[in-house]
């Protein structure tokens, strides 16, 4: 009954775009004029060195569209609205791209609190956000792409690995103190005692918090064999520092991160991470053609031949490419036929296939596990064979694993 009722829902919503959709885009469409997306990324603050790249990644996409014949035969047109790191920010600059510029969608936010800063904007006025940062799961709106990795495909096969390959029994798990990093050691905890191990410890320093030589210490008396680091920004860089500063050594206690990128390593020093590890679908190291042609062409469109790319800028650029099928596929750009028409696109990505999920508008991605080298560039040291299904609420069960995202939200009677 769920299969019916999400193809029903399908059906209509695709059938029912056109007549739905509000006046001003019909004239749009008829008028074959620019086709305006929001850009919405922190330009300035302290997450603009990240942010400036992802919103570079949205740009870079839609000129390598426009030069292609752009969407349906009419150009994209990128308008770039600062975040300026403040969720606060965020919500006063979607509600500028929604309401007064009238776009349907926005590629954007890259942290948690932003994402959930304007999702009632989106959810409100009816425009969709594609969203590509890797996150905690627990959530499915019926107005966000999501195509950054969920819990299941970045812990599902790391836990695992670092149990079984490494040989590691005792975690200590350390996070920054806020969403993301409890919600990653609420699925990890259950993962380590499946496979038979115990976290000797869970704890948070604040968002920013530089100063980790007490943390470090309860590393080094805890007995752990191995840290699960789910630590995010600047104190990524401290925290690893102080680590190698106190004589730990990542061949004895390596750390296991699900956050610390290239950009993170590049700006700690790589001698600081040789020997650690992270989880993520996509590391710039990956030796394929396509990626070589991507980190090529970004670095030319940057201006910059030693620019680095990552995870999120990576899906940041492949996600416009899965708006502009969804907006062919359905033939209009208003939310709900984006929405209906994103369902099981596929594309080829510089990190292989993605696919969005027909259910949960999750992304189907490959998990990858890389050690960082003194390099400061990762090599894979073990990668699933293909794309996974996202489960974002694989920690409430089997049950809730198929969960059907709505046009209303989340199918309750999955619960």
């Amino acid at each position: 009954m769920n299969l019916n009722r999400r193809k029903f829902l399908t059906t209509t919503a695709t059938a029912g775009a056109a007549l739905a959709a509000p006046g001003y885009l019909r004239r749009a469409m008829a008028a074959g004029e620019p086709i305006q997306v929001g850009a919405l990324y922190s330009q300035t603050g302290g997450l603009s060195v990240v942010e400036k790249m992802l919103a570079a990644g949205v740009r870079m996409a839609a000129e390598e569209i426009n030069a292609a014949g752009g969407v349906m035969g009419r150009p994209i047109e990128v308008l770039v609205e600062d975040g300026a790191s403040d969720p606060k920010t965020y919500a006063e600059k979607a509600q500028k791209l929604v309401i007064r510029d009238r776009v349907s969608t926005v590629f954007g936010c890259h942290t948690s609190a932003s994402r959930k800063a304007v999702l009632p904007i989106f959810e409100r006025r009816g425009a969709m956000l594609f969203y590509q940062t890797h996150y905690e799961g627990f959530e499915c709106s019926p107005n966000v792409v999501y195509s950054g990795a969920v819990p299941n495909q970045q812990l599902g096969n790391y836990l695992p690995w670092i149990l079984e390959t490494l040989g590691k029994k005792k975690v200590f798990i350390v996070g920054s103190n806020y969403v993301y990093p409890r919600e990653m050691a609420k699925v990890s905890k259950g993962l380590i005692e499946a496979g038979g191990a115990e976290w000797v410890a869970d704890e948070y320093l604040e968002l920013g918090h530089s100063e980790w030589a007490v943390m470090v210490n309860k590393i080094k008396d805890s007995g752990a064999d191995v840290v699960l680091s789910n630590v995010v920004g600047d104190s990524i860089i401290s925290f690893y520092r102080e680590f190698i500063n106190q004589g730990l050594s990542h061949e004895e206690i390596p750390i296991c991160a699900t956050v610390t990128s290239e950009i993170e390593i590049a700006a700690m020093g790589p001698e600081y991470a040789a020997g650690s590890y992270t989880s993520f679908p996509y590391f710039m190291s990956l030796d394929t053609p396509a990626n070589h042609s991507f980190i090529e062409r970004y670095r030319a469109f940057v201006g910059d031949p030693q620019a680095t790319t990552y995870h999120s800028l990576e899906a940041a650029y492949f996600q416009v490419f899965l708006w502009k099928q969804a907006v062919e596929a359905s033939g209009d750009i208003t939310a709900e036929a984006i929405r209906e028409g994103v369902r099981g696109q596929e594309y080829a990505a510089p990190g292989g296939e993605v696919k969005i999920d027909e259910d949960n508008l999750h992304c189907w991605l490959t998990p990858r596990i890389g050690q960082w080298q003194a390099d400061g560039q990762s090599k894979i040291v073990d990668e699933y064979p293909a794309p996974i299904k996202p489960l974002p609420y694989a920690a409430y069960g089997e049950t809730a694993d198929n969960l059907f995202c709505t046009r209303e939200g989340l199918d309750s009677s999955k619960l």
